[in-house]
């Protein structure tokens, strides 16, 4: 059988190391020997010895998820094999994660992570109640975590004499030691005529990096 299909960019290959690879632009290879973490239902193939359980947050983790609505529903990976995870064809990118490195991620930009890795749910700081409360996953440790993105994602970099002001719908995640506040660039008479749909902006500050996706999150409506 002959087709453009099976052209070798295609084709999964045998594993060679243990560890997390790009299989292409939207989808990650994990080989395991022994333990990995990914979003639930993420999983879109495998071959091998593999067990896929539920990873508990927590009493602590649940209720922190329950309150703040930021969270990984997240799963257990183990045994031996190989497994490959996407969604929704979003684009996928590895980030290597060095000790003493925190980053900051949304929870929906989350794929998959070694191990290795650890994570807490944290509120935003300078971003109260009154900004309707914003709420991150923190990663560090060292190891490897395999992010998704709607889209070509946009990396500013933030400096000390240049904030950067990002929508908080169209955020990814951002180095953790950045300082956080919120900025409103509407003005009253603006809010008053119909506003222009950019109220509120996240302002980041220090020396780092921030994430953006070129576009906004859709909120779902209630049914």
């Amino acid at each position: 059988m002959k087709s453009d299909l099976f052209a070798s960019e295609n084709m999964a290959q045998q594993a060679t190391a243990p560890g997390m690879t790009l299989q292409n632009a939207k989808s990650v290879k994990y080989v395991v020997n022994g333990e990995m973490h990914a979003r639930q239902g993420s999983m879109v193939a495998y071959r091998g010895n593999l067990q896929f359980e539920r990873k508990g947050q927590g009493i602590g983790g649940m209720l922190k998820r329950a309150v703040t609505g930021e969270g990984l529903a997240l799963m257990a990976v183990r045994g031996q094999g190989e497994a490959w995870f996407a969604h929704e064809a979003a684009n996928c990118f590895i980030v290597d994660i060095e000790q003493g490195d925190a980053l900051t991620v949304n929870g929906r930009n989350v794929l998959c992570f070694d191990p290795s890795l650890s994570y807490e749910v944290k509120a935003v700081k300078g971003v109260g109640a009154a900004g309707g409360g914003l709420f991150n996953s923190v990663f560090t440790g060292y190891g490897k975590l395999a992010l998704i993105c709607e889209g070509q994602p946009i990396v500013i970099p933030v400096t000390s004499s240049q904030p950067v002001y990002v929508d908080t719908d169209a955020i990814v995640g951002w180095s953790a030691n950045l300082g956080t506040s919120l900025h409103r660039s509407q003005s009253f008479g603006s809010m008053v005529r119909g506003g222009s749909g950019e109220a509120v902006q996240l302002v980041l500050q220090g020396e780092g990096f921030v994430i953006v996706r070129p576009s906004e999150l859709v909120h779902q409506r209630p049914s």
